[in-house]
């Protein structure tokens, strides 16, 4: 018995070793399985993260891509704004330019009309002084209009030989004519009857007498009868060079094309 007592303590104390590595053993395992679980949640975590990272970043290239087409479009927007810019501006040089040579056109035209009212304010000074007091003279949108009566120049109202005064009347207006080259001189008689023929004829008479006794050029004279609205007489127009008004004109709006 005493024999076997060493044997039993050694089994007993290697038993009471035996469960407590078996119990650390456990502890152990227990230990490792916490770590396991806790090393699974960080997993499915990370797992978590990085799915959610991946949405993300799916959704930024997505706007990336939006984004790199809108700048795209604005770019060629803003080219295209570029283009009809410079286009517009372009052409409102032209305008600017078309309109500046129109004013130059008018400012020419205007000059030459300023410079036969001009003209034809002298000449009225001039023609004034030529048939004295008593001629009538005067100037209507730039035509010297000589005047006289039908009984000073006939004698009647229906009369068709001149007077001596007509005459000398006449012949001041001849030297008139001819001082002024660049003009035409309109006999127009006005009557208050409404008979023109006689009017006509009258007219005619002054023509034939500057004609015959004067030599103007009968080229330079037109005869016409009208209406006097309440008024009778002869008027002798001198009209400017209106072809040759047209003709330098036309040559101004052609130098500032």
């Amino acid at each position: 018995m005493l024999r076997r007592l060493p044997f039993l303590l050694f089994l007993l104390i290697g038993s009471m070793a035996f469960s407590q590595k078996k119990s650390e053993l456990f502890a152990q395992i227990d230990e490792l399985k916490s770590e396991k679980s806790a090393v699974e949640q960080q997993l499915a975590e990370a797992k978590r993260e990085i799915s959610s990272s991946n949405a993300k970043a799916e959704t930024l290239e997505v706007e990336n891509e939006g984004l790199r087409d809108a700048n795209a479009t604005l770019l060629k927007n803003l080219s295209s704004f570029s283009q009809l810019s410079k286009q517009n501006s372009e052409n409102v040089n032209k305008a600017m330019a078309a309109l500046e040579r129109k004013e130059k056109q008018l400012s020419g035209i205007n000059d030459m009309i300023s410079s036969n009212d001009s003209v034809a304010v002298v000449s009225l000074a001039r023609i004034q002084q030529m048939l004295g007091e008593n001629g009538k003279v005067n100037v209507t949108e730039g035509i010297v209009i000589i005047s006289n009566s039908l009984n000073n120049l006939f004698g009647s109202d229906t009369g068709l030989e001149l007077t001596e005064p007509g005459k000398l009347w006449l012949s001041n207006v001849a030297k008139i004519i001819v001082a002024n080259p660049s003009f035409t001189a309109e006999i127009e008689g006005l009557n208050i009857t409404g008979e023109f023929g006689p009017t006509f004829d009258q007219a005619s008479a002054i023509a034939k007498e500057l004609v015959g006794a004067h030599r103007i050029p009968s080229d330079k004279l037109n005869v016409v009868a009208k209406d006097g609205n309440f008024r009778e007489g002869i008027n002798i127009k001198l009209h400017p060079d209106y072809k040759g008004f047209y003709d330098k004109a036309k040559e101004s709006i052609k130098g500032t094309q």
